[in-house]
Protein backbone atom coordinates (compact mmCIF):
# COMPACT_ATOMS: atom_id res chain seq x y z
CA UNK A 1 0.00 0.00 0.00
CA UNK A 2 1.28 3.34 -0.33
CA UNK A 3 1.15 5.68 -3.81
CA UNK A 4 0.28 4.83 -6.93
CA UNK A 5 0.10 6.21 -10.43
CA UNK A 6 -3.53 6.73 -12.05
CA UNK A 7 -4.60 8.52 -15.41
CA UNK A 8 -6.82 11.82 -14.17
CA UNK A 9 -9.35 13.97 -16.87
CA UNK A 10 -9.97 17.03 -15.73
CA UNK A 11 -13.62 18.48 -17.35
CA UNK A 12 -12.92 21.41 -19.87
CA UNK A 13 -12.73 22.11 -23.49
CA UNK A 14 -11.18 20.19 -24.01
CA UNK A 15 -10.36 18.22 -20.90
CA UNK A 16 -6.93 17.66 -19.31
CA UNK A 17 -5.12 14.36 -19.29
CA UNK A 18 -2.70 13.67 -16.70
CA UNK A 19 -1.04 11.18 -15.37
CA UNK A 20 -0.23 11.86 -11.35
CA UNK A 21 0.35 10.38 -8.26
CA UNK A 22 -2.29 9.23 -5.79
CA UNK A 23 -1.98 8.28 -2.16
CA UNK A 24 -4.54 5.77 -1.17
CA UNK A 25 -6.64 8.02 0.78
CA UNK A 26 -7.74 8.68 -2.60
CA UNK A 27 -9.14 5.91 -3.11
CA UNK A 28 -12.95 5.78 -3.31
CA UNK A 29 -15.07 3.41 -1.02
CA UNK A 30 -15.50 -0.45 -1.57
CA UNK A 31 -14.55 -3.21 0.37
CA UNK A 32 -11.88 -5.04 -1.56
CA UNK A 33 -8.88 -2.96 -2.78
CA UNK A 34 -6.96 -4.34 -5.99
CA UNK A 35 -3.51 -3.90 -7.90
CA UNK A 36 -4.68 -3.56 -11.02
CA UNK A 37 -2.20 -5.23 -13.54
CA UNK A 38 -4.06 -4.59 -16.33
CA UNK A 39 -6.76 -2.24 -17.83
CA UNK A 40 -8.08 -1.39 -21.70
CA UNK A 41 -9.28 1.29 -24.06
CA UNK A 42 -13.23 0.52 -24.64
CA UNK A 43 -15.01 2.82 -27.04
CA UNK A 44 -16.68 4.30 -24.07
CA UNK A 45 -13.64 5.08 -22.59
CA UNK A 46 -12.51 6.85 -26.02
CA UNK A 47 -15.60 9.27 -25.32
CA UNK A 48 -14.39 9.94 -21.65
CA UNK A 49 -10.75 10.44 -22.07
CA UNK A 50 -11.41 13.10 -25.47
CA UNK A 51 -14.45 14.33 -23.58
CA UNK A 52 -16.73 13.52 -26.79
CA UNK A 53 -19.46 12.84 -24.70
CA UNK A 54 -20.45 13.10 -21.05
CA UNK A 55 -19.34 9.81 -19.38
CA UNK A 56 -17.35 10.84 -16.82
CA UNK A 57 -19.31 12.02 -13.94
CA UNK A 58 -17.08 13.50 -11.74
CA UNK A 59 -13.97 15.49 -12.07
CA UNK A 60 -11.21 14.53 -11.79
CA UNK A 61 -11.66 11.43 -12.37
CA UNK A 62 -9.99 8.04 -13.19
CA UNK A 63 -11.59 6.75 -16.47
CA UNK A 64 -10.99 2.94 -17.45
CA UNK A 65 -14.67 0.77 -17.38
CA UNK A 66 -12.54 -2.52 -16.69
CA UNK A 67 -9.39 -4.02 -15.17
CA UNK A 68 -7.75 -7.41 -13.87
CA UNK A 69 -4.74 -7.70 -11.12
CA UNK A 70 -4.68 -9.23 -7.96
CA UNK A 71 -6.73 -8.43 -4.13
CA UNK A 72 -4.55 -6.86 -2.11
CA UNK A 73 -6.74 -5.73 0.66
CA UNK A 74 -10.32 -7.20 1.38
CA UNK A 75 -13.27 -7.14 4.03
CA UNK A 76 -15.52 -8.92 2.04
CA UNK A 77 -15.53 -12.87 2.67
CA UNK A 78 -16.36 -13.36 -1.15
CA UNK A 79 -12.65 -12.22 -2.05
CA UNK A 80 -9.10 -12.95 -0.01
CA UNK A 81 -5.36 -11.50 -0.70
CA UNK A 82 -4.44 -12.75 -3.47
CA UNK A 83 -7.16 -13.74 -5.43
CA UNK A 84 -6.89 -13.22 -9.33
CA UNK A 85 -9.85 -10.37 -10.20
CA UNK A 86 -11.65 -9.31 -13.16
CA UNK A 87 -13.77 -6.09 -13.14
CA UNK A 88 -16.10 -5.38 -16.05
CA UNK A 89 -19.04 -2.29 -15.89
CA UNK A 90 -20.85 -1.14 -12.56
CA UNK A 91 -20.29 2.62 -12.76
CA UNK A 92 -16.49 2.23 -12.65
CA UNK A 93 -14.83 4.65 -15.10
CA UNK A 94 -18.08 6.39 -14.80
CA UNK A 95 -19.07 7.12 -11.39
CA UNK A 96 -16.46 5.60 -9.29
CA UNK A 97 -12.86 5.86 -10.33
CA UNK A 98 -11.87 3.13 -13.30
CA UNK A 99 -8.97 0.54 -14.35
CA UNK A 100 -6.40 3.65 -15.36
CA UNK A 101 -4.67 3.53 -12.21
CA UNK A 102 -2.54 1.28 -10.56
CA UNK A 103 -4.81 0.52 -7.76
CA UNK A 104 -8.54 0.31 -7.29
CA UNK A 105 -10.81 -0.19 -4.76
CA UNK A 106 -14.59 -1.12 -5.34
CA UNK A 107 -17.60 -3.13 -3.69
CA UNK A 108 -17.58 -7.04 -4.06
CA UNK A 109 -20.26 -7.24 -6.02
CA UNK A 110 -18.43 -5.58 -8.83
CA UNK A 111 -15.75 -8.40 -8.90
CA UNK A 112 -15.60 -11.90 -10.18
CA UNK A 113 -12.60 -14.48 -9.76
CA UNK A 114 -10.57 -14.80 -12.95
CA UNK A 115 -11.57 -18.32 -14.44
CA UNK A 116 -8.90 -20.88 -14.71
CA UNK A 117 -6.94 -20.64 -17.67
CA UNK A 118 -7.46 -17.14 -17.91
CA UNK A 119 -4.16 -14.70 -17.14
CA UNK A 120 -4.74 -11.27 -16.04
CA UNK A 121 -3.02 -9.83 -19.62
CA UNK A 122 -5.59 -12.23 -21.33
CA UNK A 123 -8.64 -10.77 -19.52
CA UNK A 124 -7.65 -7.42 -20.50
CA UNK A 125 -7.13 -8.57 -24.28
CA UNK A 126 -10.78 -10.04 -24.09
CA UNK A 127 -11.99 -6.59 -21.58
CA UNK A 128 -15.01 -5.55 -22.10
CA UNK A 129 -15.64 -5.91 -25.80
CA UNK A 130 -15.14 -9.56 -25.41
CA UNK A 131 -17.52 -9.61 -22.63
CA UNK A 132 -19.86 -8.18 -24.33
CA UNK A 133 -19.67 -10.11 -27.03
CA UNK A 134 -19.96 -13.53 -24.90
CA UNK A 135 -23.14 -12.15 -23.48
CA UNK A 136 -23.99 -11.84 -27.16
CA UNK A 137 -23.19 -14.91 -28.41
CA UNK A 138 -24.69 -16.63 -25.25
CA UNK A 139 -27.97 -14.33 -26.02
CA UNK A 140 -28.12 -15.88 -29.51
CA UNK A 141 -27.95 -19.30 -27.88
CA UNK A 142 -30.69 -18.94 -25.12
CA UNK A 143 -32.82 -18.06 -27.87
CA UNK A 144 -32.30 -20.76 -30.07
CA UNK A 145 -29.73 -19.97 -32.93
CA UNK A 146 -27.33 -22.55 -33.59
CA UNK A 147 -24.69 -23.10 -36.14
CA UNK A 148 -27.14 -25.16 -38.01
CA UNK A 149 -29.37 -22.16 -38.58
CA UNK A 150 -27.24 -20.39 -40.61
CA UNK A 151 -25.12 -17.67 -41.01
CA UNK A 152 -24.30 -15.29 -38.45
CA UNK A 153 -23.63 -10.99 -39.69
CA UNK A 154 -20.88 -9.29 -36.90
CA UNK A 155 -21.25 -5.43 -37.87
CA UNK A 156 -18.36 -3.29 -36.73
CA UNK A 157 -16.47 -6.25 -37.22
CA UNK A 158 -12.95 -4.71 -37.06
CA UNK A 159 -13.60 -3.44 -33.64
CA UNK A 160 -13.20 -4.63 -30.08
CA UNK A 161 -16.52 -6.34 -29.89
CA UNK A 162 -16.92 -7.26 -33.42
CA UNK A 163 -13.07 -8.82 -33.79
CA UNK A 164 -14.35 -10.91 -29.90
CA UNK A 165 -17.57 -11.61 -31.53
CA UNK A 166 -15.67 -13.18 -35.01
CA UNK A 167 -13.74 -15.47 -33.27
CA UNK A 168 -16.44 -16.51 -30.32
CA UNK A 169 -18.12 -17.55 -33.36
CA UNK A 170 -15.94 -19.08 -35.46
CA UNK A 171 -15.17 -21.21 -32.39
CA UNK A 172 -18.53 -22.21 -31.89
CA UNK A 173 -18.81 -23.62 -35.67
CA UNK A 174 -20.82 -20.61 -36.78
CA UNK A 175 -20.55 -18.96 -39.95
CA UNK A 176 -19.42 -15.76 -40.10
CA UNK A 177 -20.10 -13.28 -42.44
CA UNK A 178 -18.47 -9.81 -41.08
CA UNK A 179 -19.14 -6.06 -41.64
CA UNK A 180 -16.79 -3.89 -42.06
CA UNK A 181 -15.92 0.00 -43.33
CA UNK A 182 -12.74 -1.02 -43.28
CA UNK A 183 -13.35 -4.49 -45.49
CA UNK A 184 -10.80 -3.71 -48.36
CA UNK A 185 -7.97 -3.34 -45.67
CA UNK A 186 -9.47 -5.61 -42.72
CA UNK A 187 -10.35 -8.42 -44.90
CA UNK A 188 -7.55 -10.68 -44.08
CA UNK A 189 -6.91 -9.85 -40.39
CA UNK A 190 -10.70 -10.75 -40.62
CA UNK A 191 -10.54 -14.08 -42.27
CA UNK A 192 -7.89 -14.78 -39.79
CA UNK A 193 -10.27 -14.53 -36.84
CA UNK A 194 -12.72 -17.21 -38.47
CA UNK A 195 -15.05 -14.68 -40.98
CA UNK A 196 -16.15 -16.53 -43.50
CA UNK A 197 -17.42 -13.58 -45.96
CA UNK A 198 -16.56 -9.79 -45.58
CA UNK A 199 -19.26 -7.34 -46.34
CA UNK A 200 -18.31 -3.62 -46.89
CA UNK A 201 -20.14 -1.82 -44.09
CA UNK A 202 -21.14 0.73 -47.02
CA UNK A 203 -23.90 -1.63 -47.89
CA UNK A 204 -25.87 -1.17 -44.30
CA UNK A 205 -24.90 2.57 -42.97
CA UNK A 206 -27.45 4.26 -45.04
CA UNK A 207 -31.28 4.97 -45.35
CA UNK A 208 -32.86 1.09 -46.67
CA UNK A 209 -36.05 -0.18 -47.01
CA UNK A 210 -38.12 -1.48 -44.28
CA UNK A 211 -37.80 -5.10 -45.46
CA UNK A 212 -34.76 -6.13 -47.42
CA UNK A 213 -33.82 -9.81 -48.95
CA UNK A 214 -33.39 -12.56 -46.51
CA UNK A 215 -29.59 -13.04 -45.86
CA UNK A 216 -28.59 -13.85 -42.10
CA UNK A 217 -30.44 -15.69 -39.52
CA UNK A 218 -28.89 -13.68 -36.82
CA UNK A 219 -26.70 -10.86 -36.45
CA UNK A 220 -24.31 -9.14 -33.98
CA UNK A 221 -24.56 -5.35 -33.98
CA UNK A 222 -22.68 -3.24 -32.28
CA UNK A 223 -23.12 -0.11 -34.39
CA UNK A 224 -27.21 0.92 -34.02
CA UNK A 225 -29.10 3.97 -36.14
CA UNK A 226 -29.15 2.80 -39.79
CA UNK A 227 -27.08 0.00 -40.00
CA UNK A 228 -29.23 -2.16 -37.12
CA UNK A 229 -32.32 -0.89 -39.45
CA UNK A 230 -30.48 -2.54 -42.05
CA UNK A 231 -29.62 -5.26 -40.16
CA UNK A 232 -33.08 -6.29 -38.80
CA UNK A 233 -34.57 -6.18 -42.25
CA UNK A 234 -32.31 -8.64 -43.88
CA UNK A 235 -32.83 -11.01 -41.40
CA UNK A 236 -34.47 -14.31 -42.12
CA UNK A 237 -37.59 -15.76 -40.28
CA UNK A 238 -37.66 -15.92 -36.82
CA UNK A 239 -33.79 -14.64 -36.69
CA UNK A 240 -32.52 -12.98 -33.72
CA UNK A 241 -30.60 -9.66 -33.54
CA UNK A 242 -28.34 -8.59 -30.46
CA UNK A 243 -27.91 -5.19 -30.09
CA UNK A 244 -24.88 -3.98 -27.84
CA UNK A 245 -23.68 -0.68 -29.62
CA UNK A 246 -24.36 2.74 -30.74
CA UNK A 247 -21.14 3.37 -32.66
CA UNK A 248 -23.30 5.29 -35.96
CA UNK A 249 -26.00 6.36 -33.09
CA UNK A 250 -28.48 5.54 -30.81
CA UNK A 251 -31.43 6.13 -33.25
CA UNK A 252 -33.55 3.21 -34.56
CA UNK A 253 -34.31 4.76 -37.56
CA UNK A 254 -36.55 1.51 -38.88
CA UNK A 255 -39.88 0.21 -38.92
CA UNK A 256 -41.98 -2.91 -37.14
CA UNK A 257 -41.78 -4.85 -40.48
CA UNK A 258 -39.17 -7.27 -39.68
CA UNK A 259 -40.91 -7.74 -36.53
CA UNK A 260 -44.28 -8.42 -37.54
CA UNK A 261 -44.02 -10.36 -40.73
CA UNK A 262 -40.72 -12.46 -40.35
CA UNK A 263 -40.97 -12.64 -36.78
CA UNK A 264 -37.53 -11.37 -36.11
CA UNK A 265 -36.21 -10.87 -32.35
CA UNK A 266 -34.40 -7.85 -31.06
CA UNK A 267 -32.78 -8.35 -28.21
CA UNK A 268 -30.60 -5.94 -25.99
CA UNK A 269 -27.40 -6.59 -24.08
CA UNK A 270 -26.09 -4.91 -21.01
CA UNK A 271 -23.06 -5.46 -19.96
CA UNK A 272 -22.54 -2.99 -17.15
CA UNK A 273 -25.05 -4.21 -14.29
CA UNK A 274 -25.07 -7.93 -15.59
CA UNK A 275 -25.75 -10.54 -13.00
CA UNK A 276 -23.01 -12.45 -11.46
CA UNK A 277 -24.38 -15.87 -12.70
CA UNK A 278 -24.34 -14.29 -16.20
CA UNK A 279 -21.11 -13.04 -16.00
CA UNK A 280 -19.60 -16.16 -15.01
CA UNK A 281 -21.50 -17.90 -17.38
CA UNK A 282 -19.50 -15.28 -20.06
CA UNK A 283 -16.31 -15.26 -18.63
CA UNK A 284 -16.31 -19.00 -18.36
CA UNK A 285 -17.04 -19.14 -22.17
CA UNK A 286 -14.31 -16.71 -23.32
CA UNK A 287 -12.13 -18.88 -21.25
CA UNK A 288 -13.09 -21.95 -22.46
CA UNK A 289 -13.70 -21.43 -26.29
CA UNK A 290 -12.03 -18.48 -27.47
CA UNK A 291 -9.07 -19.13 -29.93
CA UNK A 292 -5.18 -17.63 -28.02
CA UNK A 293 -3.84 -17.70 -30.99
CA UNK A 294 -6.58 -15.38 -32.33
CA UNK A 295 -6.27 -13.18 -29.23
CA UNK A 296 -2.57 -12.41 -29.76
CA UNK A 297 -3.55 -11.53 -33.05
CA UNK A 298 -6.17 -8.66 -32.61
CA UNK A 299 -4.15 -7.54 -29.57
CA UNK A 300 -1.34 -4.54 -28.72
CA UNK A 301 -0.08 -3.66 -25.21
CA UNK A 302 0.85 0.09 -24.77
CA UNK A 303 1.68 1.80 -21.41
CA UNK A 304 -0.29 4.08 -19.84
CA UNK A 305 1.47 7.36 -20.51
CA UNK A 306 -0.16 6.33 -24.16
CA UNK A 307 -3.45 5.36 -23.71
CA UNK A 308 -5.23 8.95 -24.20
CA UNK A 309 -4.14 8.80 -27.99
CA UNK A 310 -5.18 5.35 -28.21
CA UNK A 311 -9.09 6.72 -26.92
CA UNK A 312 -8.38 9.57 -29.46
CA UNK A 313 -7.73 6.83 -32.21
CA UNK A 314 -10.67 5.04 -31.04
CA UNK A 315 -13.36 7.39 -32.09
CA UNK A 316 -11.57 8.02 -35.60
CA UNK A 317 -11.91 4.30 -36.10
CA UNK A 318 -8.12 3.76 -36.85
CA UNK A 319 -7.93 1.14 -34.29
CA UNK A 320 -8.86 -2.41 -34.96
CA UNK A 321 -9.16 -5.29 -32.32
CA UNK A 322 -8.26 -4.72 -28.75
CA UNK A 323 -5.74 -2.47 -26.80
CA UNK A 324 -4.15 -3.48 -23.39
CA UNK A 325 -3.23 -1.01 -20.76
CA UNK A 326 0.13 -2.44 -18.78
CA UNK A 327 -0.35 -0.53 -15.91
Amino acid sequence: MGSFKALRVTKGEPPTVEIVTLEDEALMEGDVTVAVHYSTINYKDGLALTGTAPILRRSPMTPGVDFAGEVIASGSADFAVGDQVVLNGWGVGETHDGGLAQRARVKADWLIKLPEGLSAAEAMAVGTAGYTAALSVLALERLGIGPARGEILVTGAAGGVGSMAVALLAAGAYRVIASSRRAGQEGEYLRALGAADILDAAELSGPGRPLGKERWAAAIDSVGSHTLANVLAGTRHNGVVAACGLAQGSDLPGTVMPFILRGVTLTGINSVTTPRDHRVEAWNRLARDLDREALARMTRHVPLEQAAQVGADILAGKVRGRVVVDL
